[in-house]
């Protein structure tokens, strides 16, 4: 009887919802899966005629499966403190190459492999755009990302300098006060200057900057590099010079490094200098300058928008590149491999690469890893429903059996 075909349809399909929900709740615990189900489908058989009112008489055949559905929401966020794990939240997918070509996944699982490149535990590289000197070129081909110990930021020479200092407004003439400051040369070598203010009158105070004689190859008394007057007003304000002092210049050094040409910068925040004249003890609160010596890689974390943010032990922090992120027009319709990857289809549409938390793309959480979006009761009450589908396309399937025995039985 064709009626047979029937409830073994529904026993086919009902089966494979029970193999969805059963990888589904395998999956429970793989970081990154996406949570599966099936959608059915009557399958219209034919016409049998028309009823007298001229309506027809249609009969089923029957279900089939009519897709997969795949639920694409966010899992929960869970904090790894493994600073090559990401979690990805909002739209997109992490773009993976190895030899076989590029794949596209949430499971931010990652590792180091012995290149020191960023790759899944299967081994494919994690692609981003690279960085030069710390600089992120998003136009450039997505490359593997590198976080080798082995990297090194080069030194970079001072160029200007600031210190708060306040200058003690009730004192006497002759009265001196020493600040020192640390700079560095085009080697990385670093060079303690002295800053010397000396009172000379009521408001006005002289300066000097001096190098140890060592630092240029000589002996004795430190070496004058520079000097001029303070001249403040009656509140104690700075007033001459104003904004910088520049041409500060460091030649002849003894490591042979290049000349040093700074620059004394003299504002500080909010518009105000930074050297004041007030009645206080002399004393510097700050100082600051932007050289650096040679520093190697310490440490890296994952910024918001996927720059890896390298930490480096002369305490610089510099990118190393910036994980890409891709986006779909049809996530469904993604061809699903193996170790929870996925493919572009004709369906899905081409990937459009971009960065974390531009152009719709979701947001990267480093230190952490995106769980499984299986939801434990809901997969219960799935199972419930199927297999109550299941038992009732067999008891239909056994009911058929004896209609068709008692038939044979009255023929006979």
């Amino acid at each position: 009887m064709s009626t047979f075909t029937i409830p073994l349809s529904g026993l086919m399909a009902t089966s494979q919802s029970l193999s969805a929900i059963a990888n589904n709740l395998a999956n429970l615990n793989t970081d990154g899966y996406k949570d599966e189900n099936l959608d059915f489908a009557s399958v219209f058989n034919q016409m049998q005629g028309t009823s007298g009112n001229g309506d027809p008489i249609q009969a089923g055949n029957g279900v089939q499966v009519a897709g997969t559905v795949t639920n694409f929401g966010n899992g929960n966020v869970t904090s790894t403190s493994v600073s090559s794990n990401m979690a990805l939240q909002g739209n997109g997918f992490f773009v993976v190459k190895d030899d076989n070509g590029i794949d596209y996944t949430r499971n931010g699982d990652f590792t180091v492999n012995s290149q020191g490149q960023l790759c899944t535990q299967g081994g494919q590289l994690v692609l981003g755009y690279p960085a030069v000197n710390g600089v992120v070129e998003t136009g450039a081909a997505l490359a593997p990302i590198t976080v080798d110990q082995a990297n090194n930021i080069p030194a970079v020479a001072t160029t200007s300098f600031q210190m708060t200092t306040n200058l003690d407004a009730t004192a006497t003439v002759g009265t001196t006060y020493s600040s020192p400051i640390t700079v560095y040369d085009s080697l990385g070598e670093s060079h303690d200057l002295t800053i010397n203010y000396t009172n000379t009158a009521p408001n006005t105070w002289s300066y000097s900057i001096t190098l140890p004689a060592a630092d240029t190859g000589g002996t004795g008394n430190p070496t004058q590099i520079a000097s001029g007057t303070l001249d403040f007003n009656s509140s104690g304000v700075l007033t001459s010079p104003s904004g910088t002092v520049p041409g500060i210049t460091i030649s002849g050094l003894a490591d042979d490094a290049a000349t040093m040409k700074l620059t004394w910068d003299l504002n500080g925040s909010g518009g105000t200098a930074a050297i004041t004249q007030q009645a206080a003890a002399s004393a510097t609160s700050e100082t600051t300058q932007n050289g650096y010596t040679t520093g190697t890689l310490t440490g890296y974390s994952v910024l918001s928008d996927g720059t890896v943010q390298g930490q480096f032990s002369n305490q610089q922090t510099l990118a190393l590149g910036q994980v890409a992120v891709a986006s779909f027009a049809n996530n469904q319709g993604l061809t699903q491999t193996t170790d929870n990857n996925y493919q572009a289809s004709f369906a899905s549409g081409a990937a459009v690469v971009g960065q974390a938390g531009q152009g719709g793309n979701g947001t990267i959480t480093g230190g952490a890893v995106e769980d499984s979006n299986v939801n434990l009761s809901t997969e219960f009450a799935n199972l419930i429903v199927a297999q109550q589908g299941y038992e009732a396309n067999a008891k239909v399937l056994t009911t058929l059996d004896q209609v068709s025995q008692a038939t044979l039985q009255v023929i006979s």
